[in-house]
Protein backbone atom coordinates (compact mmCIF):
# COMPACT_ATOMS: atom_id res chain seq x y z
CA UNK A 1 0.00 0.00 0.00
CA UNK A 2 2.68 2.34 0.79
CA UNK A 3 5.19 1.44 -1.76
CA UNK A 4 4.94 2.00 -5.30
CA UNK A 5 3.35 -1.34 -6.93
CA UNK A 6 0.94 -2.58 -8.80
CA UNK A 7 -0.91 -5.78 -9.69
CA UNK A 8 -1.13 -7.30 -13.40
CA UNK A 9 -2.22 -9.89 -14.98
CA UNK A 10 0.25 -11.33 -17.49
CA UNK A 11 3.59 -9.26 -16.76
CA UNK A 12 6.22 -11.47 -14.95
CA UNK A 13 6.48 -10.93 -11.29
CA UNK A 14 9.17 -8.63 -10.06
CA UNK A 15 8.66 -6.38 -13.63
CA UNK A 16 9.29 -2.66 -13.49
CA UNK A 17 6.96 -0.40 -15.53
CA UNK A 18 6.24 3.73 -16.04
CA UNK A 19 2.69 4.12 -15.87
CA UNK A 20 1.32 7.48 -16.83
CA UNK A 21 -1.86 9.13 -16.04
CA UNK A 22 -2.83 10.14 -19.56
CA UNK A 23 -5.16 12.95 -18.60
CA UNK A 24 -2.61 14.46 -16.22
CA UNK A 25 0.95 13.46 -17.30
CA UNK A 26 2.09 12.33 -13.51
CA UNK A 27 3.63 8.84 -13.61
CA UNK A 28 5.48 6.62 -11.48
CA UNK A 29 6.96 3.71 -11.78
CA UNK A 30 6.06 0.46 -9.67
CA UNK A 31 6.79 -2.83 -9.35
CA UNK A 32 4.58 -5.52 -10.34
CA UNK A 33 4.15 -7.59 -6.78
CA UNK A 34 1.07 -9.08 -7.81
CA UNK A 35 -1.74 -10.39 -9.56
CA UNK A 36 -5.20 -8.63 -10.70
CA UNK A 37 -7.25 -7.03 -11.25
CA UNK A 38 -9.75 -9.05 -11.94
CA UNK A 39 -12.63 -6.67 -12.88
CA UNK A 40 -13.43 -6.66 -16.66
CA UNK A 41 -11.98 -3.93 -18.80
CA UNK A 42 -9.00 -2.82 -15.91
CA UNK A 43 -5.50 -3.88 -16.68
CA UNK A 44 -3.69 -2.61 -13.74
CA UNK A 45 -4.43 -2.00 -10.51
CA UNK A 46 -2.01 0.23 -8.69
CA UNK A 47 -1.23 0.41 -4.93
CA UNK A 48 -2.41 4.10 -2.78
CA UNK A 49 0.81 5.14 -3.22
CA UNK A 50 1.44 4.96 -6.51
CA UNK A 51 -1.86 6.13 -7.38
CA UNK A 52 -1.22 8.89 -5.17
CA UNK A 53 1.78 9.55 -7.26
CA UNK A 54 -0.49 9.79 -10.71
CA UNK A 55 -3.37 11.49 -9.34
CA UNK A 56 -6.02 8.50 -9.84
CA UNK A 57 -6.29 7.87 -5.66
CA UNK A 58 -9.66 10.27 -5.15
CA UNK A 59 -11.20 9.11 -8.46
CA UNK A 60 -10.24 5.39 -8.60
CA UNK A 61 -9.56 4.70 -11.65
CA UNK A 62 -7.99 6.33 -14.79
CA UNK A 63 -6.65 6.20 -18.84
CA UNK A 64 -2.96 4.94 -18.09
CA UNK A 65 -0.09 4.43 -20.69
CA UNK A 66 2.11 1.18 -19.46
CA UNK A 67 5.59 1.09 -20.44
CA UNK A 68 7.60 -2.20 -19.60
CA UNK A 69 11.08 -1.19 -17.95
CA UNK A 70 12.28 -4.36 -16.58
CA UNK A 71 11.49 -7.89 -16.83
CA UNK A 72 13.29 -10.92 -14.85
CA UNK A 73 11.18 -13.01 -17.73
CA UNK A 74 10.85 -13.22 -21.07
CA UNK A 75 7.33 -11.63 -21.81
CA UNK A 76 5.75 -13.37 -25.11
CA UNK A 77 7.66 -17.05 -24.29
CA UNK A 78 7.61 -19.31 -21.33
CA UNK A 79 6.02 -18.39 -18.49
CA UNK A 80 3.55 -19.98 -16.39
CA UNK A 81 0.19 -20.14 -17.73
CA UNK A 82 -3.86 -20.91 -16.09
CA UNK A 83 -7.33 -19.54 -16.58
CA UNK A 84 -8.81 -17.74 -13.58
CA UNK A 85 -12.72 -17.78 -12.85
CA UNK A 86 -14.42 -15.95 -10.37
CA UNK A 87 -14.74 -14.35 -7.84
CA UNK A 88 -17.80 -16.13 -5.78
CA UNK A 89 -19.08 -15.05 -3.05
CA UNK A 90 -20.89 -18.21 -1.97
CA UNK A 91 -18.59 -21.18 -1.78
CA UNK A 92 -21.47 -23.73 -2.86
CA UNK A 93 -22.06 -21.73 -5.92
CA UNK A 94 -17.64 -22.25 -6.93
CA UNK A 95 -17.52 -25.93 -5.91
CA UNK A 96 -20.73 -26.37 -8.26
CA UNK A 97 -18.64 -24.48 -11.38
CA UNK A 98 -15.90 -26.00 -10.47
CA UNK A 99 -17.24 -29.61 -11.10
CA UNK A 100 -18.55 -28.33 -14.15
CA UNK A 101 -15.26 -27.26 -15.28
CA UNK A 102 -13.85 -31.01 -14.44
CA UNK A 103 -16.18 -32.74 -16.16
CA UNK A 104 -15.27 -30.38 -19.15
CA UNK A 105 -11.77 -30.28 -19.39
CA UNK A 106 -10.43 -33.76 -18.19
CA UNK A 107 -6.88 -32.73 -19.20
CA UNK A 108 -7.11 -30.04 -16.99
CA UNK A 109 -6.73 -29.31 -13.15
CA UNK A 110 -9.45 -26.83 -11.40
CA UNK A 111 -8.00 -25.50 -7.92
CA UNK A 112 -10.17 -23.53 -5.93
CA UNK A 113 -8.72 -21.08 -3.28
CA UNK A 114 -10.07 -18.07 -1.46
CA UNK A 115 -8.68 -14.39 -2.69
CA UNK A 116 -9.18 -11.12 -1.29
CA UNK A 117 -12.83 -11.20 -2.69
CA UNK A 118 -14.09 -14.25 -2.23
CA UNK A 119 -13.84 -17.82 -3.69
CA UNK A 120 -11.87 -17.81 -7.45
CA UNK A 121 -11.18 -20.84 -9.49
CA UNK A 122 -8.20 -21.40 -11.61
CA UNK A 123 -7.71 -24.29 -14.71
CA UNK A 124 -4.25 -24.86 -14.72
CA UNK A 125 -3.56 -26.60 -18.08
CA UNK A 126 -1.10 -29.58 -19.45
CA UNK A 127 2.90 -28.19 -19.09
CA UNK A 128 0.77 -24.65 -18.21
CA UNK A 129 1.51 -24.05 -21.35
CA UNK A 130 0.19 -20.11 -22.48
CA UNK A 131 -1.27 -21.19 -25.94
CA UNK A 132 -3.41 -23.77 -24.12
CA UNK A 133 -4.27 -21.17 -21.92
CA UNK A 134 -5.04 -18.61 -24.27
CA UNK A 135 -7.23 -21.56 -26.16
CA UNK A 136 -9.10 -22.48 -23.21
CA UNK A 137 -9.90 -18.79 -22.24
CA UNK A 138 -11.24 -18.15 -25.21
CA UNK A 139 -13.93 -21.46 -25.06
CA UNK A 140 -14.79 -20.47 -21.49
CA UNK A 141 -18.06 -19.07 -20.89
CA UNK A 142 -19.67 -18.64 -17.10
CA UNK A 143 -22.96 -16.87 -16.06
CA UNK A 144 -20.94 -17.03 -12.68
CA UNK A 145 -17.73 -15.01 -12.82
CA UNK A 146 -15.67 -13.41 -15.33
CA UNK A 147 -12.55 -14.98 -16.98
CA UNK A 148 -9.07 -14.00 -17.16
CA UNK A 149 -6.01 -15.32 -18.63
CA UNK A 150 -2.93 -15.48 -15.63
CA UNK A 151 0.23 -15.49 -15.24
CA UNK A 152 1.46 -17.11 -12.00
CA UNK A 153 5.63 -16.31 -12.41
Amino acid sequence: MNAATAAHRTLPLNSLARVTNVATGHSAIVRITDRGPFIPGRVLDLSLAAAKQIDVWRSGTARVRIEVLAVPAPIDSGGRWCVQVGAFNDVKTARKLKSRLERRYRTADVREFTGPTGEWLRIRVADDDKQRAEALMRDTRTDEGAVFLVRMD
